[in-house]
């Protein structure tokens, strides 16, 4: 597809589509380096998901990720392709930033880092560094289509310009009218809440211009139970709890020690956002519920020498109403635990040590932090994030990148956006 220049079309180096935290940071630095920089969004207000981020206080890096071998906190069909950006751009990079801006902030679990004010001490730092670049920002503005340019802006024929790049390789259609522009990047993100304006734009992009596309799915999820099995633990709503979850098998198993939250329809918190992203459908959970414990051992030493009832004993290890939901199921718990067979005291430590369980989906895009998934990573460049399409770009959340909960996938929005805003 190709469109042919006019004069009246705005004329820019970069055009960033997507004013989100890696849009937001790449724009900033580009103009900085001395480009002429156009940032567009179709909202009205910029960085929602930085805003929302962290409880209102942005989660906005991970002091513990490991340069040395970044691509262990992230997936993808190649998780090593993220280790050149975030080697070159670190979070301690980032926090002299912030810290550049005076903006306070602490660790509050794992290396996250967390403002200690709100989340728009963030946002108004990233406008600041795009104001600082002379960046220009239209919004709210709707790309209508992006096609190659059939000739240079200055009528030629879209050779290089004197200054060593092509002055126009791309034509985009905006409702604020047409542009001109050598390199596009995309920075539209990925699906997961659709209620403060995600979208599937940066796919189709990809499509059109002939790049792969990863299945993309919601990720760092909740996950749900149906049926009438889930019932018992339905009125568990509310309680959190740590835990060891995993999933998958022998070489593929992946386990983490978080909180976990029961609710309504199925379970959520840290625990089960992290595992989430590897959960294949119809694969099982194993939970511990009492991690660090031999619930076997504690609970035959009480039998040996304690004549409480077998709930009062269990809620000395776990929750008080995890041992009443546990133990309201079995008759023959419902007596002093010295009284109790053995089978039954058996059956429930597995159940509390090794509880498998397998959901029925997700709470999909709607409560996903992060969409898996995105632009193919073997059509980008790792040093660039060019794609195989020359002056086209992907950064941050659209690309086949999904990080850890805890900062993890803001710092893959800054590295990303620092290694396309140098190469640009």
């Amino acid at each position: 597809m190709s469109a042919s220049s006019s004069p009246s079309a705005a004329r820019f180096d970069v055009v960033v589509i997507g004013a989100g935290a890696a849009g937001l940071f790449c724009a900033g630095i580009a103009g900085q380096r001395g480009l002429k920089v156009l940032l567009l969004d179709h909202s009205e207000r910029v960085a929602e998901k930085i805003r929302i981020s962290g409880g209102g206080r942005a989660n906005f890096t991970n002091r513990d990720l490991d340069v040395r071998a970044p691509q262990r906190h992230f997936i993808g069909d190649n998780p090593n392709f993220c280790r050149s950006a975030l080697s070159r751009y670190t979070p301690q990079q980032f926090i002299d930033l912030v810290q550049r801006h005076g903006i306070a902030f602490h660790e509050k679990h794992k290396g996250q880092l967390f403002c200690d004010g709100s989340s728009q001490q963030i946002i108004d730092m990233l406008l600041a560094e795009c104001a600082a670049g002379g960046v220009t920002r239209w919004q709210p503005c709707k790309v209508q289509e992006v096609a190659e340019s059939s000739q240079g802006s200055d009528g030629s024929d879209g050779s290089e310009s004197s200054e060593g790049i092509d002055a126009n390789r791309f034509r985009i259609e905006t409702d604020r009218g047409p542009i001109d522009a050598a390199s596009v990047v995309v920075a539209t993100g990925g699906l997961s809440i659709p209620q403060i304006g995600a979208s599937d734009f940066g796919y189709r992009l990809a499509t059109q211009f002939g790049l792969r596309v990863v299945t993309p799915r919601p990720a760092l999820v909740p996950l749900t139970f149906g049926g009438e099995a889930w019932a018992p633990y339905a009125e568990l709503a509310g309680l959190a709890l740590p835990v060891r979850i995993e999933t998958g098998t022998k070489k593929e198993r992946v386990a983490f020690l978080e909180d976990l939250l029961f609710t309504h329809r199925g379970l959520s918190g840290p625990a089960v956002l992290q595992i989430s992203s590897y959960w294949k459908p119809g694969a099982p959970l194993t939970l511990d519920f009492a991690p660090g414990v031999d619930i076997a051992v504690a609970l035959g030493d009480a039998k040996l020498r304690s004549k409480r009832r077998t709930v009062n004993e269990l809620a000395s290890l776990v929750p008080s109403r995890l041992a009443d939901a546990w133990v309201g199921q079995e008759a023959a718990l419902q007596r002093p635990i010295n009284e109790a067979p053995d089978r039954a005291i058996a059956e429930l430590s597995e159940r509390i040590a090794r509880w498998q369980i397998t959901p029925s989906g997700t709470e999909g895009y709607k409560k996903a932090e992060v969409t898996a998934g995105g632009v193919d990573t073997r059509d980008l460049s790792s040093q660039t994030m060019e794609s195989k399409q020359p002056g086209l770009y992907f950064i941050g959340e659209v690309v086949d990148v999904t990080g850890w909960l805890g900062g993890y996938n803001f710092q893959w929005a800054w590295a990303s956006a620092h290694a396309c805003a140098h190469a640009l």
